[in-house]
Order: structure tokens, then C-alpha cells, then sequence
């Protein structure tokens, strides 16, 4: 055998190429640990491009802002490790998805952004755990190392509701005004404002420490046990599991259009692709949404608001032209109730719908049931055949409340104390209104 087959293998013969192109599937901290096995594999974990990356995966990093920074790929790594290397798991979701939030409100809503605060630092995070006594979940942390949340103002960056005398529009609370709302409060213990509405006071909690029944860094809307003797008996509807899992999910809703854009605001109407019908030259879609502040677990009250959308088709001929007369709805709760409307217009108008015209209105509705549906019919004259009258299919729509917990101030009473009523009616808004002079109001354009 010659002497180059008597050699054994060396990592010190391999050729260079094959070995990094190894080097390159390996994570960060793999490539790394290179750096401390053999002086050859320390200088192939510094060659450059395999930083490259690394710097897109975990810091949203591209070519042309290493450019500006006139910096090598694994320098602008090292430099980001040190200030955000605790948030490395969370960093780039939470960065992409405020950058695109920021690119998105900056087409629509640019007074909106303006209200954003620039980042904070460790030192002020540091000293908020310290004030309150509790640590802040490192994916909340990282999301205010990219924005302390935005000044008090309207509209809020969280969302809003609008009906004729209701008006919700929650902010992103900064990390001083969050910790100033700190709850150490029964019923509330160690719990965190993550939003405010200054029209409400109503906000969205987060539980820094599992207790009174809560998860851990749960998130959720408090919600008063009216029926309770004792005022630290809270249920609550939750909106998240995480503060990384709450924000991205509803920045991704905002950012597809699944909120639409009202009058420079953003409105949490959730739009199933379902709920779409149309008859003839006339489609009716159906949104819906929730609404915590006016509803309640103890007693059953559980509050939506719907939007509804008829359009005719800019395709259809002239003499289409109509105007609706009168509707019909078929309300459904939970178990099997139900109860049928009938009433003229809708919410007091009675539009005229011709070829490309939109007419929307908001309308809302309650349940006993945590959960309901709706469907029926709009009643309409031709405008040019006056005698010849028609039915317009409005699609069935769900209603469904979000997942709640009962206070344990509840479970631990006596639930002989209460007498429940789960037999109050679900209603159609439209006479809801007739009879209480509430809650309807014509929907403003979308943008």
C-alpha cells in the first residue's frame, strides 16, 4: 500500500468546499462549537457568507443593510447576539412582524404609526421587574425592544368597535403605563395591561404568574361576575396563550385584510369567506365580531355585532335598480332556540340599491348561549317595476364567544347562591333598537 493509503483520514486533509458546504447547515451554536474543536474548523466557522444566514434567519439582516453598516456578516451577528441574544427564539418574528405592520398602516393608516414609541432598552425592562416584582416574559420583552408600544390616542393601534353609542379603540400600552396599571388586587393578582381604551378603561391582561386559575402569560379581557357577592369573583375571555402567539396573530389578521380598514381606524370584524350569498344581481356578506365590554358569564349576556355588506354588480342592468323594503331573520342560539324577526328596513333606512352600488350597516345581536347564528332575507321592490317585489338571501352567519374561565372566586362559593337565567331571548338589533333606542348605526365607508 502506498503511503497516502497507510494515512489515516484528517480533518487537515479534507479540502476546503466539502467542508464548508458542511458548515453551512449547521446552526449558530453549532458553528460556533467549530470554533473550539481544531484551529482549521475555527478558521472555516469565520468564513464570512456562513454568517450570511445566520444574520437573515434570527436578525432580519439583508445585503443591502450590511451594506450601510459596512460590517462583516458575522460581526453584525456578534453585535446583535449581545443585545438581543436573550430574545433570539422570538427576535425575527416579532421584528417581522411589526415591520409589516408598519408597512401596511403606512399605506392606510400613517397617523396611526406616528403614534408609535421608539424601542426600549434592557435597563429600562430591568427596572419595570423591579417595580413590580414580577418578570416580564422574554416575548413581551423582545416585541418592546422593537416598540414601547404607542402614546395614549385615538385610534388605537389594538383595534376598534363603533356602534351608534359605543366606541372601543384600544392602544398598545407603553411599558411605564403598563406598569403603573400593575394589579395586585384580588381577582386580578399579578396581572399586566397589555392594551387600555381610554373610552372604556376596558383592557386586555396579562397573568405574569399562574394563579387564581390563570395560565401563566395568559392574556384576556376582565369580565365581572355580576352575580357574585364578592367583588374579586372575575371570569375572563381569553385572547391568547402568549404574548408572542396574541400579537402576530392579530397583526397577521390586520395585514391580510381580515380587519378591515374603517375611517383610518382598524376594526376587528372577523369575515368568514363562507358567509357570502347572492341572488340575482345582489351579493349580501356577512362579518362579525365580539364584543366583551357588553357581555357577561354570570349572567349569560354574551354581545356581537355584525356587519353587513349588499352589493349589486356594476354588470347589471339599470332597470336592476331597487330599494329595500323590509327583512326577515331567523335567530338560532345554542340549544336550538328560535326566534324569528320581522321588521321594516334596516336599522331605519331603507337603501336604494343600484349597478356598483354598496350599501353597508352595522347591526348587533345577544345570546344566553355562548354561542348563535343568523341567517334570512332583505324584501325589495324594483324601482322601475314597482309592483314586482323580491327576496334577497342574507347568509347564515355563526356568532361564537371566545374561550372563558370562571373565577375561582365562583368555583370555591357555594353555587346554591346564584340563580342563573339562561332563558333570556336573543334578539334582532334592528327591533332591539325600536324598543331601546341602542346600538345601531350605519356603517362608515371602507377604505
Amino acid at each position: 500500500m502506498s503511503d497516502m493509503e497507510q494515512q489515516p483520514l484528517s480533518l487537515e486533509l479534507l479540502p476546503t468546499d466539502p467542508l464548508l458546504l458542511v458548515l453551512s447547515f449547521l446552526d449558530y451554536r453549532d458553528l460556533v462549537s467549530c470554533c473550539y474543536l481544531s484551529r482549521r474548523l475555527n478558521q472555516l466557522s469565520s468564513h464570512d457568507p456562513l454568517w450570511k444566514r445566520h444574520c437573515k434567519k434570527y436578525w432580519l439582516i439583508f445585503e443591502e443593510e450590511r451594506t450601510r453598516r459596512n460590517q462583516t456578516w458575522k460581526a453584525i451577528f456578534k453585535s446583535f447576539y449581545i443585545d438581543l441574544g436573550r430574545y433570539i427564539q422570538y427576535y425575527a418574528m416579532l421584528k417581522k412582524a411589526w415591520d409589516d405592520l408598519e408597512r401596511y398602516l403606512g399605506q392606510r393608516c400613517p397617523r396611526m404609526i406616528g403614534s408609535l414609541k421608539d424601542s426600549v432598552q434592557e435597563e429600562d425592562l430591568n427596572a419595570v421587574e423591579a417595580q413590580i416584582g414580577c418578570k416580564l416574559p422574554d416575548d413581551y420583552r423582545c416585541s418592546f425592544r422593537i416598540h414601547n408600544g404607542q402614546k395614549l390616542v385615538v385610534p388605537g393601534l389594538m383595534g376598534s368597535m363603533a356602534l351608534s353609542n359605543h366606541y372601543r379603540s384600544e392602544d398598545l400600552l407603553d411599558i411605564d403605563t403598563a406598569a403603573g396599571g400593575f394589579q395586585q388586587r384580588l381577582g386580578l393578582k399579578q396581572c399586566l395591561p397589555l392594551t387600555f381604551c381610554i373610552h372604556t378603561g376596558l383592557s386586555q391582561y396579562m397573568a405574569l404568574e399562574s394563579v387564581e386559575g390563570r395560565n401563566r402569560h395568559e392574556i384576556f379581557y376582565q369580565c365581572p361576575d355580576q352575580m357574585a357577592r364578592n367583588p374579586s369573583a372575575i371570569d375572563m375571555f381569553i385572547t391568547g396563550t402568549s404574548y408572542l402567539e396574541w400579537f402576530t396573530s392579530y397583526v397577521n389578521k390586520v395585514v391580510t385584510g381580515g380587519y378591515p380598514i374603517i375611517r383610518d381606524q382598524i376594526f376587528r370584524y372577523v369575515h368568514d369567506k363562507e358567509c357570502v350569498a347572492t341572488t340575482g344581481d345582489i351579493t349580501v356578506s356577512v362579518s362579525t365580531s365580539f364584543l366583551p365590554e357588553l357581555s357577561s358569564v354570570h349572567p349569560p349576556h354574551y354581545f356581537f355585532t355584525y356587519r353587513i355588506r349588499i352589493e349589486m354588480s356594476k354588470d347589471a342592468l339599470p332597470e336592476k335598480a331597487c330599494q329595500l323594503d323590509s327583512r326577515y331573520w331567523r335567530i338560532t342560539n345554542a340549544k336550538g332556540d328560535v326566534e324569528e324577526v320581522q321588521g321594516p328596513g334596516v336599522v331605519g333606512e331603507f337603501p336604494i340599491i343600484s349597478p356598483g352600488h354598496v350599501y353597508e350597516y352595522t347591526s348587533c345581536t345577544t345570546f344566553s348561549t355562548t354561542s348563535g347564528y343568523m341567517e334570512g332575507y332583505y324584501t325589495f321592490h324594483c324601482l322601475y317595476y314597482k309592483d314586482k317585489f323580491f327576496n334577497v338571501t342574507i347568509p347564515r352567519f355563526h356568532m361564537v364567544c371566545p374561550t372563558f374561565k370562571v373565577s375561582t372566586a365562583r368555583l370555591e362559593t357555594n353555587h346554591n347562591e346564584y340563580a342563573m337565567d339562561e332563558d333570556e331571548d336573543s334578539t334582532d338589533t334592528d327591533d332591539y333598537e325600536d324598543r331601546r333606542r341602542a346600538l345601531d348605526m350605519p356603517a362608515p365607508s371602507c377604505h
